[in-house]
């Protein structure tokens, strides 16, 4: 039986790669999920269950290390054992740095989207090379090329990527692979739920949304990356683009990033 634990596993992305793992693995994998909603958390463990999973609920705030800690022992104190991690928890954020007047923030969303995820992997990493698992690290394609309005969230995705790219190769040679997951516009709330300049919560989308890809497409392309153990799942082909473009053109691709945002939130 294969043990998974998925942060950020309450809804959207993590609560469908859980959803996807049980129905394909059924009674062979056993499923922590973890995030702060505990009540949506038993829901999806419920869906889980229903495919013939097993699942283990630990309510999580991935921004303390603490908590990072005690999600993985509750897991080893279950299962014994781990075979992967999927760090998915995160927000997101949209604001122009000259709007912001307080960066308190900035440090949150840099504890959630980065510390959350090297904290987890720091923890799990004993058993992980053990059972010689896999990695996952759910970044974005903020997270290959700079976009307005992004300095916050691209930081952190940014940031993600460069952790995870050096920790693969320190890997290598015991077997654990890492993946690095660079989803574009997926149809989720999460843009919804990101910081806007004063902190708060932004209540809408910042980005055009009608090519958004589904929450079941994404999923799907991080679990076959996963099981695959491919070093990187790129899910945009504007995004394998820009991220060479800018290389060569990088005029035209922030010109690109522009174009990605509604008219009502681009830099004058």
């Amino acid at each position: 039986m294969k043990v998974i634990v998925i942060t950020g596993s309450s809804d959207g992305i993590g609560a469908e790669i859980a959803r996807q793992l049980a129905h394909s693995h059924g009674a062979g994998v056993a499923l922590v999920l973890a995030a702060r909603n505990a009540a949506l958390l038993e829901q999806v463990a419920a869906q889980c269950a229903a495919a013939g999973a097993q699942t283990l609920v630990v309510p999580t705030d991935v921004s303390q290390q603490a908590q990072c800690a005690a999600l993985v022992a509750a897991c080893v104190a279950r299962f014994g054992r781990i075979d992967a991690l999927i760090n998915n928890a995160g927000r997101s954020a949209h604001a122009l740095f000259e709007e912001v007047a307080d960066l308190a923030w900035y440090e949150e969303l840099m504890k959630i989207n980065l510390w959350g995820s090297v904290w987890c992997t720091h923890a799990a990493l004993p058993y992980l090379k053990q059972s010689r698992g896999s990695i996952v690290a759910v970044s974005s394609l903020a997270g290959l090329v700079g976009v307005p309005g992004r300095t916050a969230y691209g930081a952190t995705k940014f940031a993600m990527s460069g952790f995870f790219e050096a920790l693969r190769a320190e890997l290598k040679a015991a077997g654990v692979s890492v993946t690095i997951a660079y989803p574009g516009v997926v149809a989720t709330q999460i843009r919804y739920r990101g910081f806007n300049a004063a902190g708060g919560a932004l209540g809408s989308s910042s980005l055009k949304e009608d090519k958004a890809m589904t929450v079941e497409e994404c999923a799907r392309l991080i679990v076959d990356g996963m099981q695959a153990r491919r070093r990187e799942v790129v899910m945009s082909a504007k995004g394998k683009l820009g991220r060479w473009m800018k290389l060569i053109a990088p005029g035209l691709v922030e010109r690109m990033a522009l174009a990605a945002l509604k008219d009502d939130v681009k830099p004058h």
